[in-house]
């Protein structure tokens, strides 16, 4: 081992460099809400179910609040980096947080895949004559810098790129009040609040469609859960993280309920098509100068956001991994600048793949790997939900010391969680489009099992641990 690293074979979040204050924590759970699959994909999911889109959204956002209240009762008794993977393996059994740690991964190497593909689309919009594979390319390299240079580096990336998403929202907001309240601008004319009901009516393709919606609604919650992934390099994870988490409602009702009710309020549905993002074509309605391109590139940073969070999580998701002996050694330690070099070098290389799909199939780049995204993302929930559970059982018990910031109703809510989860699942299944990422995992659960086979039979030791053990006798503490 050379000076310029930092061997780690202690609890994965040591060595870390706290280096994200309030302010860049804070920013990060209020980007994490917010993401192209707003941005873009409800211009899609609003041709197909109207102004009930409203509803989907909020319902997949109060279970997104308790997936994260479930999963903030688990940080604040015991707040690690790559937590997800953790709990799965402290509660579930070694085998779970082996899975979850690398389905994590993935997850965040396609959804970074996607991000570059629509990074490039965006720049296309100015610059039509660039190949999207270039752009991909140049973005996917200066993000891969910035990581390796210092956390603080990355949140100050997230930070002004997420500023950047928050300051767009809240001004169309503001707009589309003024277009209501005064009539002002081209819109005027036909803005009302009874744009909602009046065109085939609130569900106006029936129940079933507006439910169908539900999985495109999650996507586009995807990478929530980041704020757990910061806990091992926050400053003070007691204080800004139960902040981060109960200052969720709040965002989604803001970002998401709150501006897709004064667009479709001053643009009717029926005006909405997939593929075209619904801000810009209320942009446009409206009349503002320069409206479409002022969204492109707010659209454009929540891409580069994504895709620089994707490096972030990947590469303490790794480590994660190689601090419990289920991946190659090497990625646990840190570079100099105490940050994972190693493993976000690989995420970036894989990554890279997504350069080589705008070379080839620049058209469908973007649609091949986000239903992938999706059915990890639901996957990472899944565990969150379950440990929580597990954990909830072994507080009763007395086995386990209690949370200082527990989740409200207990279990329940988290099974009600589990079970909308499922149920979004089945409806991925009954698409015919959307069930191929059901294969793809299917293949990814085999490729993982051959994997934890060939780990059995190397070192069994690692295989057996879990329930507690991290190298040895159970040590739980409390923080806060």
């Amino acid at each position: 081992m050379t000076s310029a690293q930092v061997d780690t074979d202690k609890a994965p979040e040591e060595g870390y460099q706290r280096g994200l204050g309030s302010r860049q924590v804070q920013m990060i759970a209020i980007g994490g809400a917010i993401g192209v699959g707003l941005f873009l994909g409800a211009g899609a999911n609003i041709a197909k179910a109207g102004p009930s889109l409203i509803l989907m959204y909020a319902l997949a956002g109060l279970i997104i609040f308790f997936i994260m209240r479930a999963l903030g009762e688990l940080l604040l008794y015991r707040p690690v980096s790559g937590s997800f993977a953790e709990y799965s393996r402290e509660f579930l059994g070694p085998f779970f947080g082996y899975f979850t740690g690398w389905t994590y991964w993935l997850m965040w190497v396609v959804t970074g895949m996607a991000e570059l593909t629509a990074a490039a689309i965006y720049i296309n919009y100015w610059f039509p004559g660039i190949p999207q594979w270039v752009t991909a390319l140049v973005f996917l390299i200066v993000l891969f810098v910035a990581n390796l240079i210092s956390v603080k580096l990355f949140g100050e990336i997230e930070f002004w790129f997420s500023m950047v998403k928050v300051t767009a929202i809240i001004g169309m907001i503001v707009i589309g009040l003024g277009v209501l309240t005064f009539g002002f601008s081209q819109a005027g004319d036909t803005a009302a609040v009874s744009n909602l009901w009046e065109f085939d009516g609130f569900f106006p393709k029936g129940i079933g469609s507006s439910l169908m919606t539900l999985q495109g609604v999650m996507f586009a919650y995807l990478a929530v859960e980041l704020v757990g992934v910061t806990a091992g390099e926050s400053e003070n994870p007691e204080k800004t993280l139960p902040k981060a988490i109960n200052t969720l409602p709040w965002r989604i009702a803001l970002f998401y309920v709150g501006a897709l009710t004064v667009i479709l309020c001053v643009v009717k549905w029926t005006e909405f098509a997939p593929g075209v993002s619904p801000f810009v074509a209320a942009f446009a309605k409206i009349g503002i100068p320069a409206g479409a391109g002022i969204v492109n590139f707010v659209v454009l940073t929540a891409a580069l956001s994504s895709c620089n969070s994707g490096m972030y999580s990947t590469g303490r998701m790794l480590r994660t991994l190689a601090d419990n002996g289920e991946a190659p050694g090497f990625f646990s330690r840190l570079s100099a600048t105490r940050t994972p070099a190693l493993g976000i070098s690989v995420s970036v290389v894989f990554m890279g793949i997504g350069v080589v799909l705008n070379y080839v199939v620049p058209e469908k780049a973007f649609g091949y790997v986000t239903s992938v995204a999706t059915a990890a993302g639901i996957w990472t929930w899944l565990m969150i939900l379950i440990s929580h559970v597990m954990y909830r059982r072994k507080v009763v018990a007395g086995r386990l010391p209690a949370s200082s910031f527990p989740a409200p109703g207990g279990s329940v809510c988290s099974y009600v969680a589990i079970a909308f989860l499922l149920f979004v699942t089945g409806l991925i299944a009954y698409d015919a489009d959307a069930r191929v990422c059901l294969y793809v995992m299917a293949g990814w659960a085999v490729a993982l099992g051959i994997g934890w086979a060939v780990l059995k039979s190397r070192n069994p030791q690692v295989t057996r641990r879990g329930d507690g053990e991290r190298g040895g006798e159970p040590e739980f503490e409390k923080v806060g």
